[in-house]
């Protein structure tokens, strides 16, 4: 089968008139109905001629996206990835859903999302190898892109739930500077944590998707408003400095496969003989604890609002998940606060490293997905830039011995997403990542 066109491809096929919009969803259908019995990537699925019907004017106009299960759709059960509701229905969309449907975008369906967006896995596979992990949370989300069902799917990320499915399954996943996507009408893991990120097939087409659809006024708490971003040649977009790469060594680098950290080596040498210049970075140990920080801020915070499902109905939550509630529950107020400030503290901080660099590549998990589908990966690699809430991008690169995708992350400073996605943009074209599509 041909490589599925990606977003920007089919947006101006699309507009051009050189792509029916019709011809476009039945290949969309096509493409799920051959895969789905072994990827099982979505929970419900438009049927085609819903999906025509959909269908109106604007820069999306044709494009199906998938939409992951904790992110309200009306007409669409939104199970939020729980027993608890297998029959849910929301009367009105999320804010984004909104912008998607305005902009002319479809709705191809809800992906797999695991419980609550937390560990409980659901039973999307990777679809390199069926026997592997997608990775989590955002399951459905990645698979769907990486197999060519849909060019944009929405997904979200309270610890490593973007970076690491991206990764897992070799497609682009672009967390946002924390605020700067709308959350009304997403179900909340952890509302000081909570970013709402995009999966594409290329950098251009996750800016793309950005513009189109971030906060462009502050209607919700936390939100924050970044400009549009343009594409710029790397030169222009670092004011013609040399770009300045720092390899970030961390505490927990011994959980990193060799074929990780030859991941990283290979990106960093690709960088360097392009032009860049590449050293390695440590952080303070305040840094490293912003991880168990955004532990005790996720398990506060989620023992809140899942209490009166704990209440209602405990034999549906998984063990996963009643843990999670418990660990909140013992948590102090103090406690709560400590993170809190630190979480802010770190934030404000980071701004002095990215003044002596542009950007920061680290691995994006510990390896290759893991075999089986019961666990969903460690999102230790991804966790403290979820906490501080700075713009991260996860990238392909190579493949391991199994022939499982490998990628790396790149950070960038807070507010800072244009310049991010340049030198992503500009990375990119070094990997020159083959075998895209499984």
């Amino acid at each position: 089968m041909k490589p599925a066109l990606d977003l920007l491809q089919a947006c101006e096929l699309i507009q051009k008139n050189q792509l029916k919009v019709d011809d476009y969803l039945t290949q969309s259908v096509a493409r799920a109905d051959e895969v789905e019995p072994e990827l099982k990537a979505f929970t419900v699925r438009a049927s085609l001629k819903d999906l025509q019907s959909q269908s109106r004017s604007g820069p999306l106009q044709g494009i199906p996206v998938a939409i992951k299960d904790i992110i309200a759709a009306k007409d669409f059960v939104t199970t939020n990835g729980s027993p608890i509701y297998k029959d849910f229905v929301p009367s009105e969309d999320a804010e984004i859903v909104k912008k998607i449907r305005n902009l002319g975008g479809v709705i191809f369906g809800k992906s797999v999302t695991t419980e609550f967006a937390w560990r409980h896995a659901g039973a999307t596979t990777n679809p390199w190898n069926s026997a592997h992990t997608p990775g989590g949370s955002s399951s459905g989300s990645a698979a769907a892109v990486a197999s060519g069902i849909v060019p944009l799917a929405l997904g979200s990320q309270t610890a490593g739930s973007i970076i690491r499915p991206a990764s897992y399954c070799g497609v682009v996943g672009y967390k946002a500077s924390f605020g700067a996507v709308p959350r009304k009408g997403v179900h909340p893991v952890s509302g000081s944590l909570d970013h709402i990120g995009f999966f594409t097939r290329s950098v251009a087409d996750a800016r793309y998707a950005f513009n189109l659809l971030r906060n462009t006024v502050i209607e919700e708490e936390d939100a924050i408003v970044i400009p549009e971003l343009h594409p710029k040649p790397i030169r222009e977009a670092l004011d013609n400095t040399k770009l300045r790469i720092a390899v970030l060594k961390t505490p927990f680098d011994d959980l990193l496969s060799q074929e990780q950290i030859e991941a990283v080596q290979i990106a960093a040498t690709l960088l360097e003989k392009s032009g860049a210049h590449i050293e390695e970075i440590s952080l303070p140990q305040s840094y490293w604890d912003g991880i168990e920080a955004l532990a005790v801020l996720m398990a506060c915070e989620a023992a809140v609002i899942h209490e009166k499902h704990l209440e209602k109905f405990p034999e549906l939550m998984s063990m996963d998940m009643r843990e999670l509630i418990s660990k909140g529950n013992a948590c102090s107020v103090g406690d709560y606060i400590k993170a809190k400030n630190l979480q802010m503290k770190l934030r404000l901080s980071i701004v002095e490293y990215f003044q002596n660099l542009d950007v920061i590549l680290a691995a994006p998990a510990t390896g290759e997905a893991p075999k089986g589908l019961g666990f969903t990966g460690n999102p230790i690699f991804c966790s403290l830039w979820t906490f501080i809430g700075t713009p991260a991008i996860a990238l392909p690169v190579t493949k391991s011995s199994n022939g499982l995708p490998l990628g790396i992350q790149l950070i960038g400073n807070y507010k800072e997403d244009e310049k991010l996605l340049n030198i992503a943009q500009f990375a990119e074209t070094c990997f020159k990542t083959a075998d895209r599509q499984p």
